[in-house]
């Protein structure tokens, strides 16, 4: 098992979670219903996601090394820039940032397929 990918994946739950409180607690009379939306996709992609980082860790032992801790790295790229960019846009209103947003979102689809692409080219 890749120690570092459980180790990011266990800290971006926890700060999923945190982020999540967040915008429960710290934020729902400061955004607007729509921003509020926004907060919480970001949240919900970031925790999916962190759960993905683990998996890649643990399939780093029963998978091919490479392909499994790419996954891991690109889903890492995607709660940066995905998550990242709405959480910033959320509590800057800097609307600008919703035009990289699909960058994340494209890590995290590139992410999934590396995993496929650990499980098709299985160690023997």
């Amino acid at each position: 098992m890749d120690r570092s990918l459980f180790v990011l994946g266990a800290l971006f739950g926890l700060l999923g979670v945190a982020a999540g409180a967040f915008g429960a607690h710290g934020l729902k009379n400061r955004l607007d219903t729509e921003m509020m939306q926004v907060y919480e996709t970001a949240v919900r992609y970031h925790l999916v996601h962190a759960l993905a980082i683990l998996i890649s860790s643990l399939a780093t032992i029963r998978y091919s090394q490479t392909p499994a801790y790419l996954a891991g790295a690109l889903f890492t790229l995607g709660i940066l820039i995905f998550s990242g960019s709405l959480y910033t846009l959320c509590l800057t209103g800097l609307r600008w940032l919703g035009a990289i947003t699909p960058i994340g979102g494209l890590a995290f689809l590139i992410g999934w397929a590396c995993l496929i692409w650990a499980a098709m080219s299985e160690r023997a």
